[in-house]
């Protein structure tokens, strides 16, 4: 069968792609805020009258059928690839963490099939070090091997969102990460602390004053503490008069450059994200004189990456 049913299921979001396999084209979506959190604190309060697995396929099952009406035609007998928290302690089943060093072709991940009556369910599971975890962008590095040069030197390669990843990868071989909370933070700052009177967001980054807001942030963070940089947020609206707008996007650029003072001088950055998260980091990047090649979006990473993951799976 040249299809099968993507889905990337998150800490708050869940989302459900029919895809055909020749090209990758996504021929129909459901997107839910039904993340695991929630399936899982709705699960509780059943009182363990159902397992937690036939809790959440039959939630799963429910946005098929749904998808199925959408569509007018049956998906029966499509697998369902599953990749993100569904793998986690809280999700439909939980799988080990593969430890580190994995292979990029994904090789050598953990993957484990689960019955289903209408649709077989292949579940993906994340990756580990000694001290940091992923669940689901191990899934997007695979989509993106075949595009990562095959070189023996170190490559950087840079997942932005919530949780940003900072994946270093030699021979082919994830060989480190580091996770970063820049987008939490970001949104616990602009939304409920004492900074949330001062920011707005507005237009974003085509905004010309904003642009030169969120480069000054960047290169701001550069130096001394961010601590004392972020109460500036709230002196720019009190004393400078800056408006809520590009204030906005001048604490943007202070986490995000906060977040790349890590990165060695000289070494390039591929960065796989997409239209909400790349265009900040591109421009950070430019701002600090880091060299960033630009890969694919992210969901298509994810979608290529399920989709190579099913082919090379095979049941013991």
């Amino acid at each position: 069968m040249d299809l099968f049913l993507s889905c990337d299921w998150g800490t708050s979001t869940f989302r459900l792609r029919l895809v055909q396999i020749k090209d990758e084209a996504v021929q129909a979506t459901i997107r839910l805020g039904h993340g695991i959190v929630q399936m899982a604190a709705e699960w509780q309060q059943t009182g363990d009258t159902i397992s937690r697995e036939v809790y959440y396929t039959r939630f799963l099952n429910q946005q098929i059928r749904a998808m199925e009406q959408q569509l007018g035609r049956s998906l029966e007998g499509v697998t369902v690839v599953l990749s993100g928290m569904a793998s986690s302690s809280i999700g439909l089943t939980e799988l080990p963490y593969k430890t580190l060093p994995f292979s990029i072709d994904g090789s050598d991940l953990v993957l484990q099939s689960l019955p289903n009556d209408h649709n077989p369910l292949l579940l993906i599971s994340g990756a580990c070090t000694g001290t940091d975890v992923m669940r689901g962008e191990e899934t997007k590095i695979v989509g993106v091997g075949d595009i990562l040069p095959a070189a023996a030197q170190e490559l950087l390669l840079l997942l932005p969102g919530s949780h940003p990843k900072h994946i270093q990868i030699r021979n082919r071989m994830v060989t480190a990460f580091r996770t970063f909370m820049t987008g939490e933070v970001f949104g616990l700052l602009a939304a409920h602390s004492i900074l949330a009177a001062s920011v707005m967001p507005g237009e974003g980054l085509t905004n010309t004053v904003s642009r030169e807001y969120f480069i000054r942030g960047v290169l701001t963070s550069q130096t001394h503490s961010l601590l004392h940089h972020l109460f500036g947020v709230r002196t720019n609206q009190l004393l400078k008069k800056t408006p809520p707008e590009p204030n906005y996007h001048y604490l943007s650029g202070l986490l995000i450059g906060e977040e790349l003072k890590t990165l060695q001088a000289g070494q390039p950055v591929y960065l796989l994200g997409g239209p909400a998260h790349s265009p900040a980091y591109t421009l950070a990047c430019e701002a600090l004189g880091i060299k960033a090649i630009l890969l694919p979006d992210a969901d298509q990473a994810l979608v290529s990456g399920q989709q190579r993951l099913l082919q090379r799976y095979r049941p013991l």
